[in-house]
């Protein structure tokens, strides 16, 4: 079983590697492609203990499928954070209202935490400062008045996660786990 799961990973960082080669090189000449199948191989061979412990169960369709969905999910996020930021720059009154917000997250694993972070930060308007197990600290452009009103920290840490951070961990639990 021990081999199994060593090819497994193995196999699935190729894969990964060999995906990155032909994104990065937009080439699909038989020369390219054989290049950046030795290279794969190679890096693979070095690298996979680091890179996965699940393997080819990675590629499970419900998990591709959802990353799949999530590239547009995020683009049209980030689409939308950029105009209301531009907005906000544009406007003469400068309507901004900044703070550091508390929010956690329902993620468990640390590369659904480490793509949650960055999705956060790649998002204008808000930038990941902390994350310390599953407590966020946000600095965030325009801190709403049911964040900023909350009577408690628990609500406070509620309306917070729920405006930042649940939007993306619905296609982050599955993708992750």
């Amino acid at each position: 079983m021990e081999e199994a799961g060593k090819l497994s990973r193995y196999l699935y960082t190729v894969i990964v590697l060999f995906l990155v080669w032909i994104l990065l090189t937009a080439s699909l000449d038989t020369q390219e492609l054989e290049f950046g199948l030795i290279l794969a191989l190679t890096v693979a061979a070095l690298t996979y203990p680091v890179f996965t412990t699940r393997g080819l169960a990675n590629l499970h369709p419900k998990r591709v499928a959802y990353a799949i969905a999530y590239v547009p999910y995020f683009l049209w996020a980030m689409i939308v954070a950029n105009l209301d930021v531009a907005y906000r720059v544009l406007h003469p009154a400068r309507p901004i209202r900044p703070g550091i917000v508390h929010c956690k997250t329902v993620l468990k694993t640390n590369p659904g935490k480490l793509g949650l972070a960055n999705s956060i930060t790649l998002t204008p308007g808000t930038i990941t400062l902390d994350v310390d197990d599953d407590d966020y600290f946000i600095h965030w452009i325009w801190v709403p008045d049911e964040v900023l009103q909350a009577k408690s920290e628990d609500e406070h840490v509620e309306h917070a996660s729920e405006a930042i951070t649940r939007p993306f961990e619905k296609f982050l639990r599955v993708i992750f786990g």
